[in-house]
């Protein structure tokens, strides 16, 4: 098991990152809480874990261990695969998770693309003892994006929603209205949010 990867990163999308380690370059997939702890690095120690099926290895990415512990949680729920907990823990943060599960709060885990009913119930009664009680009080960093990058903030919100399973054509309209409307004071990670909940 690989526990974590320290070195230059070399490319960052808000849906993968390829870190640098000794002229090894690892493609590891993030989620947007990830993306916004390493915003402004360019030296990163990510925390892994390594997915390994017959057709392929992935790894998956966390800025810190509280994120992993919960990923760790919600895969190890019958019916919720590692691109799924990826997808939770980039329309909310490990705390808001954390707390949607301790408070049986179905409805905000419906929310997220790929979890229906059955599922988020799933999630809460097979979670809601096991989520670690420091979990909470973690803040998610936005980067605000100037307004001379707004096609560049179209573009990678595009490309992490489309790599996420979203139709490209739909994202595409709901993106450039929430452009128009927010301009130059949307980051990226809340343009990619706000998405996914619309």
């Amino acid at each position: 098991m690989i526990a974590y990867i320290q070195g230059n990163l070399s490319e960052k999308t808000p849906s993968y990152i390829i870190v640098d380690c000794g002229g090894v370059g690892y493609l590891i997939k993030i989620s947007l809480y990830t993306y916004n702890q390493i915003q402004n690095k360019t030296q990163v120690k990510i925390h892994t874990f390594l997915q390994i099926k017959e057709d392929a290895h992935t790894l998956y990415g966390f800025a810190e261990l509280k994120e992993k512990s919960i990923f760790e949680l919600l895969i190890s729920v019958s019916g919720v695969g590692a691109n799924t907990a990826l997808m939770m823990l980039s329309a909310m943060s490990p705390a808001e998770i954390g707390e949607a599960i301790r408070l049986q709060k179905t409805n905000l885990l419906k929310a997220i693309k790929g979890i229906g009913a059955k599922t988020a119930e799933r999630i809460i009664l097979e979670l809601r003892d096991k989520i670690p009680a420091d979990i909470g009080g973690v803040e998610v960093k936005e980067a605000v994006i100037s307004s001379s990058a707004e096609d560049t903030l179209r573009k990678e919100a595009m490309a992490a929603l489309v790599n996420m399973g979203f139709n490209k054509a739909l994202v595409e309209t709901k993106i450039n209205a929430l452009v128009k409307e927010h301009g130059s004071s949307i980051s990226l990670s809340e343009l990619i949010r706000l998405t996914m909940k619309n």
